[in-house]
């Protein structure tokens, strides 16, 4: 059985309205929680037990807040929620493993196209996209995207997007000479050797990390021109744009910080915590761990949040935004004996009630794929979090131009381009050879 973590809760609420209030509130969710459990469409099987594999969180309060909803659907439908927390890079496999196996967690909350890795293990969940859809405003058209597998269905809903946006230090941006970040490629090259010259460099990660990795590397492909494959699913990365691409990121390779060949989801988020990197790409969860810092009386991590900032990716070559931000898609697989209650839990954490404190004490690290959520008042809470607010409606989807299905999940799971980029920006590959080497591995998914 799930433990709520209500004594930090309690803590944060203290410290903003009083105890009191704190139970108040607690009090209030169950009350809504038993109500909606009597009229929801979606009633769980009886005796159900529930397992949930999630990625380990990068900010306590969002945490708090799941595991919060988490116990008030328990104490609402008598459902026992068992919660395993794994890094964000061994979600997919175990995923992997437990759909190829037919036992695991009933649902899987991974990242990007992780559901179409295997499509025909997940259950249909058109019904509950319907219901949500229908009651909050539609889905974004990346949601979608995302959710959608063969034949139309529903095999996932993407329950929240990350912002991956630059995260710079203001200051040490001025010492280098710039007033503001760089709208362009172009720019960002040139502000990051000037970085680099003063003694502060910036650095993004070149070992496999299946969040940040990804994000930049397609976004630096992307925006000179480049694609693994076209609409139809040939595989065309062998151009002069991938040339262009790899050769761009060769010479910002070699501003950064040392290190970054073998960096995780994780590591940037420390290196630029305890300055040793000025900027770098990721959600706003080091701003947002700067100011739980600075709210317990830390004096660097005040410094650290005044003086942090964020902006979204610089146009390259190709004249319009290509950012690619993080899915999440929760997907509930086929082998689980409690489908009912899988489907009960994704509509009980969606619902406005639950969504709208999740968003908030998430700092808006996590932003929404249902169009009522733009009302949040998170996103004029802070106007260094604003920015994020709309990246499930500018992110390109993983298949790039072309389909979001089992073989673009398949690329993006096996590192295709993350690792193309890494091996000409470590020098352990030609662009000549780095090329042939993701054009064979391609050609071999998409065939």
């Amino acid at each position: 059985m799930i433990t709520s973590p209500l004594k930090n809760l309690n803590r944060r609420t203290v410290l903003k309205a009083g105890a009191v209030m704190a139970g108040a509130s607690t009090a209030n969710l169950l009350a809504w929680a038993q109500a909606w459990a009597q009229s929801s469409p979606f009633k769980p099987e009886k005796g159900a037990k529930l397992s949930i594999m999630r990625w380990k969180r990068f900010i306590q309060a969002e945490e708090d807040s799941f595991m919060k909803l988490v116990a008030a659907f328990s104490k609402a439908t008598g459902v026992e929620v068992k919660v395993t927390h794994e890094s964000l890079d061994d979600v997919q496999p175990k995923a992997s493993v437990s759909a190829n196996t037919g036992q695991g967690p009933d649902l899987f909350w991974g990242l990007y196209s992780l559901p179409h890795l295997f499509p025909t293990k997940c259950v249909d969940v058109t019904d509950v996209a319907n219901y949500l859809g229908k009651k909050y405003g539609g889905w974004v058209p990346t949601a979608e995207t995302y959710g959608k597998g063969p034949g139309g269905r529903w095999i996932a809903i993407p329950v929240a997007y990350n912002g991956n946006v630059i995260n710079y230090r203001q200051s040490m941006m001025e010492a280098a000479g710039f007033k503001e970040m760089p709208k362009d490629t172009g720019g960002l090259l040139e502000l990051m050797k000037a970085l680099k010259a003063k003694g502060t460099p910036g650095g993004f990660a070149l070992g496999r990390a299946s969040g940040d990795g990804n994000a930049w590397v397609h976004w630096a492909l992307w925006a000179h021109g480049g694609n693994l494959v076209d609409a139809k699913d040939k595989v065309i990365i062998n151009s002069p744009e991938t040339v262009k691409a790899l050769e761009y990121v060769k010479a910002l390779s070699e501003t950064f910080v040392s290190g970054t060949a073998s960096w995780n989801d994780a590591f940037n988020n420390k290196a630029f915590l305890t300055g040793e990197i000025s900027l770098t790409n990721n959600g706003v969860s080091i701003y947002a761990a700067a100011k739980e810092g600075a709210a317990k009386g830390d004096a660097k991590m005040k410094e650290m949040m005044a003086d942090t900032n964020h902006a979204l990716w610089p146009v390259g070559p190709v004249g319009k935004p290509t950012e690619f931000h993080i899915a999440y898609p929760m997907m509930l697989m086929k082998y689980s004996k409690v489908p009912n209650a899988g489907k009960a839990f994704i509509t009980f954490m969606m619902e406005a009630e639950n969504y709208n404190q999740w968003l908030e004490d998430s700092v808006a690290y996590l932003t929404h794929p249902l169009n009522a959520y733009d009302a949040n008042k998170v996103w004029t809470s802070d106007p260094k979090l604003s920015l994020v607010r709309d990246v499930a409606k500018r992110t390109l989807t993983a298949g790039g131009l072309g389909s979001v299905g089992e073989k673009a999940a398949s690329a993006l799971a096996d590192f295709v381009v993350l690792d193309m980029f890494a091996s000409v920006a470590t020098g352990r590959a030609t662009i000549k050879e780095a090329i042939s080497v993701a054009e064979r591995q391609a050609k071999r998914i998409y065939r």
